[in-house]
């Protein structure tokens, strides 16, 4: 089994800590800009070509002969949905919500005492006025997916164990499972993979579509990574 996780392209958000270097005056549930939106044109078309054999008859570890997705998931968040959607679409596959594969933190802004404080996040009239093709949970209600306070580091870390056990649990071998999310998670991701927890002293840094490979085997449960954070796909003024 493959496992693919790809982050969003680029929200207002990303382009505010770009130009100013801190989060101040952040949203709690971003679009994507104009860039991003041109991301995922690249994305789309890089990922939905038709795969092929590889000429040499060895397997294809680097995907120069394309996906062939077989599950999308994305997270409730707008630009991670976006993202997925775009793909989904591009494809003509089914696009699933997880809700577990959010940003750390949650839904969130800070308020004037500096407190981080956790807001409700869409609801459910949201994605099915703006969304009707995705598959949402079933327990997804008009009070928002979030509503709960800010969003404790060791409850990330659980999340990632989580989504990683589901995967195992739904999926078998010859499945190319996509999964649209987030740098953050992407972190908590990779940890579970690694059997370490990275700490304060590292982490990856993964651009907006990037695309990292985890190839899974179902028996042993052995996780290959066989990259991260490819963006060959992009000129150069779309990398962010």
């Amino acid at each position: 089994m493959q496992v693919y996780f790809i982050r969003h392209a680029q929200s207002t958000n990303n382009e505010l800590w770009e130009k100013v270097g801190s989060g101040k005056g952040r949203t709690e549930d971003p679009e994507l800009t104009e860039i991003g939106k041109q991301q995922l044109v690249k994305l789309a078309d890089f990922v939905s070509k038709k795969p092929r054999e590889n000429p040499n008859g060895r397997k294809d570890y680097q995907n120069r002969f394309g996906f062939g997705f077989t599950h999308l998931y994305a997270s409730p968040m707008v630009r991670a949905l976006q993202t997925g959607l775009s793909v989904a679409r591009k494809i003509n596959k089914p696009l699933t919500v997880w809700r577990e594969i959010h940003e750390g933190g949650g839904i969130f802004l800070e308020n004037e005492a500096g407190e981080l404080v956790g807001l409700p996040g869409k609801p459910r009239s949201f994605f099915e006025r703006h969304y009707a093709e995705v598959k949402l949970p079933d327990d997804l209600s008009e009070e928002g997916w979030w509503n709960q306070p800010f969003e404790p580091y060791e409850n990330r870390l659980k999340r990632a164990e989580l989504i990683w056990k589901r995967i195992l649990s739904l999926h078998q071998d010859g499945d190319k499972v996509a999964i649209f999310s987030h740098g953050g998670f992407f972190n908590y991701f990779i940890s579970w993979a690694l059997k370490r927890e990275l700490g304060e002293n590292a982490w990856f840094e993964v651009n907006n579509v990037s695309i990292s490979r985890f190839d899974v085997n179902l028996e042993t449960k052995r996780i290959n990574i066989q990259y991260v954070n490819k963006t060959d796909f992009l000129p150069p003024e779309l990398i962010t």
